[in-house]
């Protein structure tokens, strides 16, 4: 069993990743501004559990594939790629009304924005190396239970992301509320789209 001090320490080091920003933080928040809260919520635990499946990835090993094959980075890094790029077009010719037309908008659609934030996780293969590099860290082999290790640990990790998260999604909700009295009916998506193809790039030009 992990040991207060193991935990404390994990706590502390997700503190200071959810607070650093990063392209979880950026495709929430512009689906906050686009589509408001709820979206930014949705996306957000579709994120996480996309997070959970590669934590599991590495209590059973799976994600030493990432590194022990070259071929499988590279396939995840760019079906991704392919992925977000899709999105971002999706995004662009959807009608006004479907991005930027707020929750009743968004709410018969909340499905397929949780699908589409668990899929932008799972298929990011930088995700799998990070989970690779911090979980096996502080887990103790030795005691045994490492799945329910990975997953109590996964759990800490995003439940500070979902308070640090939630705080940026509510703020970008309010600033939505302000951008949406002086802006043109487009602007979320052209926003949203090129949230989407900033990611696909970063992502096609990322290195094992």
């Amino acid at each position: 069993m992990m040991d207060g001090a193991t935990l404390g320490l994990f706590l502390l080091a997700c503190v200071v990743l959810a607070a650093t920003p990063g392209p979880d933080m950026l495709l929430i928040s512009s689906r906050s501004l686009s589509q408001g809260p709820a979206a930014g919520f949705v996306t957000l635990l579709g994120i996480q559990l996309g997070t959970y499946c590669h934590a599991l990835a590495v209590a059973l090993g799976l994600s030493q594939l990432v590194l022990a094959v070259p071929l499988a980075f590279e396939v995840v890094k760019f079906s991704g790629a392919a992925y977000l790029l899709f999105l971002a077009y999706k995004a662009i010719r959807a009608p006004a009304d479907a991005v930027g037309g707020g929750y009743e908008a968004v709410r018969y659609g909340l499905p397929r924005l949780f699908a589409q934030g668990l899929l932008t996780n799972l298929l990011n293969p930088k995700m799998a190396l990070f989970m690779l590099a911090l979980l096996p860290q502080f887990l103790s082999f030795s005691d045994g239970y490492v799945v329910g290790q990975a997953l109590l640990l996964t759990s800490l990790l995003n439940g500070v992301g979902l308070v640090v998260n939630g705080m940026v999604i509510l703020l970008a909700g309010r600033l939505r509320q302000r951008f949406a009295a002086s802006s043109g009916r487009r602007w979320p998506q052209y926003l949203l789209g090129s949230v989407f193809a900033t990611l696909a790039l970063r992502l096609a030009l990322s290195e094992r």
